[in-house]
């Protein structure tokens, strides 16, 4: 039977706050994420998690970003989703206990098998579903429920409609969802094509990405002789999908029961996290403070597209997609802006920046902080490291000087306007 999402003819604010959830692939992104609005964070450890090379992080610095999310008033949950081969369990009660004895808020599963030691190994921990483990429908929602799973992790190919109907047969469990980022071509995550392909297997957190890879079409009585899909002389990427987005569809989420937002990309970087997870905070709390009145600004999707993104779709929730949701040929770009460095300090006129990319004098620039945008700026003069004038920052992270009287907040972002 299928579910026709019509929504409510009036907003209802929620009884319990949302959670904004942004990844954190390293411990500077955990700080970057929390400092411009996220809520909790999610993160995996050297073994056991699904994003093996996402620069996940060594028991010091998932210490050290648990102390740091606590100190604010923010949580810290632990990848532990793999589907493991019986070698895989090795060492996990020891892992299990260290991560609760750093304190972190809850765990991400998938196995039944890992659930099972969880419970009988750190039975406080809070658990979460990953949702590598398909949850689709509410009497798997009601069997994981009874397991003592905290909160569930839908899968990525349900309906809004969908959503708001498991909601309604099973509403004293947590449902969280992702709203924004890369999507998976295959079923949930579940992936054998990185196996195949490059020996790396998917499901034990060694995927290597070939959906994004480009390919031709061969026909077989034609060896060598490659017939184009599109007219792209590139190849075709014809398993990449674009990437969610849904801040568009705030109201919508919510009155379909979902107080956990979740945006994919642990391994993005530094300004893809926290542009993105600022944006949405914008979007949130502007829902929150008047959900009578609420109404989308496109500024909030125009600061997404300056995140290196690639073209938008609403995925699943709005019904299957179709061919127009992938992306076939080399990804257009969507932004006119360039990430190029961050503010350490801003005194006396002066912002000593860390460059992250190429600037040099003459360039346009726009700065945002976290809770502020100061607007657009040209670079008249660069001081490098060794107190000389200079062109440009010449290395990568190098610290430069810019004469310019404007007061930042540490760990503003700086873009360079290009065109």
């Amino acid at each position: 039977m299928t579910i026709e999402y019509k929504g409510k003819s009036k907003v209802e604010q929620n009884q319990n706050p949302l959670e904004l959830l942004a990844p954190a692939g390293n411990l500077e992104k955990l700080k970057f994420a929390i400092d411009y609005g996220a809520d909790a964070v999610y993160l995996g450890g050297k073994s056991y998690g699904l994003r093996a090379f996402a620069g996940n992080f060594s028991r010091e610095d998932m210490r050290a970003g648990v102390d740091y999310a606590h100190s604010r008033g923010r949580k810290v949950y632990i990848t532990v989703n793999i589907f493991p081969h019986n070698e895989d369990l090795e060492g996990l009660e020891e892992y299990l206990k260290e991560l609760q004895s750093i304190g972190v808020d809850a765990i991400i599963i998938s196995d039944p098998g890992i659930l099972r030691i969880c419970k009988e190994t750190v039975p406080e921990m809070e658990i979460h579903l990953s949702t590598q483990a398909n949850c689709t429908n509410w009497r798997s929602a009601k069997f994981w429920k009874d397991q003592g799973i905290n909160r569930i992790i839908l899968a990525r190919e349900l309906s809004l409609a969908e959503i708001e109907q498991i909601h309604r047969m099973e509403s004293n469990i947590e449902f969280e969802t992702f709203v924004h980022g890369a999507m998976c071509i295959s079923y949930s995550g579940r992936c054998l094509l990185s196996n195949y392909l490059a020996n790396r297997d998917a499901n034990r957190g060694e995927c290597a990405h070939p959906c994004r890879w480009q390919y031709y079409l061969m026909e077989r009585e034609r060896p060598g002789e490659y017939l184009p899909i599109t007219e792209d002389q590139e190849g075709t990427k014809i398993m990449s999908s674009k990437d969610l987005c849904m801040i568009r569809h705030i109201p919508e989420l919510i009155d379909a029961g979902i107080k956990n937002f979740k945006i994919e990309g642990r391994m993005k970087s530094v300004h893809y996290v926290a542009t993105v997870v600022r944006a949405y905070r914008k979007a949130i709390n502007a829902y929150l403070s008047d959900p009578d009145n609420y109404s989308f600004k496109r500024e909030w999707e125009e600061e997404l597209k300056k995140a290196s993104t690639r073209p938008f779709s609403t995925g699943f929730y709005f019904g299957s997609p179709d061919e127009t949701d992938q992306e076939y040929t080399k990804e257009p770009r969507q932004s006119n802006r360039d990430f190029v460095g961050i503010v350490l300090n801003s005194q006396d006129g002066y912002l000593t920046i860390q460059q992250r990319n190429h600037f040099q004098i003459g360039d346009r620039i726009e700065i945002i902080g976290p809770n502020k945008t100061y607007g657009e700026f040209v670079i008249n003069e660069i001081i490098n490291s060794e107190g000389k004038k200079s062109q440009a920052a010449p290395h990568p992270k190098e610290v430069v000087t810019v004469p310019l009287n404007v007061d930042c907040e540490p760990n503003s972002l700086i873009r360079k306007i290009l065109g």
